[in-house]
């Protein structure tokens, strides 16, 4: 899969003990419009997704986080490699956070199923939505987050930049 980004401030220290949590985004386009799951506490979107269990391929778990985020069931002979991000930056609670971000496009079915979240994700309201790309980056970019990870909600914003960059959205003109 190809690289798409690096994300590195180089906050950390090297020396320090790492985190290391791979997870798997859906890119599910209709009508110009993007699924993301907002969370309406702090104002900001991502693609559907999550981190790879230890017995999970990174299909099986796209499958599964992006029923239990978005309530969406994706197709899974629909299922195409976009590209990954590799995020590392100074951790929360680790000294070292080291996160491979596998992005697929794909096609879901039109039925939206109820969703299955976890505390976190509920406490923050996450509600799918489709958007149109460029209002969920304004959004990612130009809002206040509270205490949300930046380097998460920026490399979002990033993916969508380039998905409208390489023609995934006919109706944006990029220059």
């Amino acid at each position: 899969m190809r690289l798409l980004f690096n994300i590195d401030p180089k906050d950390y220290d090297p020396n320090d003990k790492a985190f290391i949590r791979p997870s798997v985004r859906s890119i599910i386009i209709r009508d110009n419009k993007v699924a993301m799951i907002h969370s309406l506490k702090y104002d900001y979107y991502k693609f559907p997704g999550g981190g790879i269990e230890a017995d999970e391929t990174q299909i099986d778990t796209l499958i599964r986080e992006t029923a239990e985020e978005s309530g969406l069931r994706v197709i899974p002979s629909s299922i195409k490699e976009y590209g990954y991000v590799h995020r590392i930056h100074k951790g929360e609670l680790e000294g070292i956070f080291i996160q491979d971000n596998y992005y697929y496009l794909c096609q879901a079915e039109d039925q939206i199923l109820s969703q299955k979240l976890d505390d976190y994700e509920a406490d923050e309201s996450f509600t799918l939505e489709f958007i149109a790309p460029e209002q969920a980056i304004a959004a990612n970019r130009n809002k206040e987050h509270g205490p949300k990870n930046f380097y998460m909600i920026e490399r979002e914003a990033k993916v969508l930049e380039l998905l409208i960059k390489e023609g995934y959205f006919d109706h944006i003109q990029t220059e």
